[in-house]
């Protein structure tokens, strides 16, 4: 058994290679088993500690513990919100092979989700991009982002600017236009890609204001009384695709659209889109929405990855 940390995680998983990966994965793997528990602060802070547990028959078991600390960012020392352990174990013996730095797979896990359902969904000419939110987690998406469709501009948008504005700065020798700006919905009708990485309970899209053919990238709202997009993304849009089919309907961004009978439930999932069993994206003139629900399977597809990788490596 071996321990990746931090850097070594990223330095194994380059984008292009994780996204592929996941694709195979969806293509040839069947759905495996994962159970979650998430634990709250029992102070009320709203911090939570999360257990998941997946297991791919005669394969392997991802075990991954982390903590959820939104406020850790603003400390004194500043730590990142989001810090564990994801353990790796053979499917058929149980015995222990890997040990890694679990924010780090997380975020390489989440960006490379969303990134997979960009490929599948958006145009292949998407060019422009915006992003609500500026977190940890928000440059990873635009990095995976950008290894799948030709990203030329970008435009970033996050309650606090400076937070925008740091992450703009670390962004632009990489993209040609960058821009940081106060009024999410004004770009809207400029922007082929509109992710949303953010931990608001209110919409932060408005449906209305979207791009004929966008492609709209759910990844916050995880929980019911969150939610990204608002009721005029899913009129518009008409269904949701989302990861896995299993595990999606636990947010606001779902239950209200359901609620409202906007959407019966998924449209479809990346096993389907990845088998070819959904077509996906109609026309151009579409507007896509892809809830990234995450799960328990795919730490267990991206750790399978994460240590093939690291094996060969050696």
């Amino acid at each position: 058994m071996f321990h990746l940390d931090e850097a070594a995680v990223h330095r194994h998983l380059p984008w292009r290679g994780l996204i592929e990966a996941l694709r195979t994965a969806h293509a040839t793997q069947p759905r495996p088993f994962d159970q979650g528990t998430t634990f709250d602060a029992p102070d009320g802070t709203g911090d939570q500690f999360v257990n998941l547990t997946a297991w791919s028959p005669s394969r392997l078991i991802a075990v991954k513990m982390v903590g959820v600390f939104p406020r850790n960012p603003d400390l004194a020392a500043p730590q990142p919100s989001v810090q564990g352990l994801v353990v790796l174990f053979d499917g058929q013996t149980g015995k222990a092979l890997m040990t890694c730095d679990g924010a780090a797979l997380t975020y390489r896990k989440t960006a490379a989700d969303s990134a997979l359902g960009t490929d599948l969904l958006a145009r292949p000419d998407a060019a422009t991009m915006a992003i609500a939110g500026a977190g940890g987690l928000a440059p990873h998406v635009v990095r995976a982002t950008c290894a799948v469709r030709p990203i030329r501009r970008l435009f970033i948008w996050n309650r606090s600017r400076a937070r925008a504005e740091a992450m703009a700065a670390d962004l632009s020798g990489e993209i040609p236009a960058v821009e940081v700006v106060d009024n999410l919905s004004a770009v809207l009708p400029e922007a082929d890609v509109v992710s949303a990485v953010t931990m608001a309970r209110d919409p932060v899209i408005a449906g209305a204001r979207l791009k004929a053919g966008a492609h709209v990238d759910l990844i916050g709202a995880w929980r019911p009384d969150m939610r990204e997009a608002d009721s005029d993304t899913l009129r518009r849009a008409g269904r949701m695709f989302t990861d896995n089919a299993g595990t999606y309907a636990h947010s606001g961004d779902v239950l209200g659209p359901v609620a409202e009978g906007l959407i019966p439930g998924t449209e479809a999932d990346f096993f389907d889109l990845c088998t070819g069993r959904h077509p996906g994206r109609r026309s151009a003139e579409e507007i896509t929405v892809c809830k990234n629900a995450g799960g328990g399977y795919l730490d267990l597809f991206v750790a399978g990855h994460l240590w093939r990788e690291a094996l060969a490596g050696r």
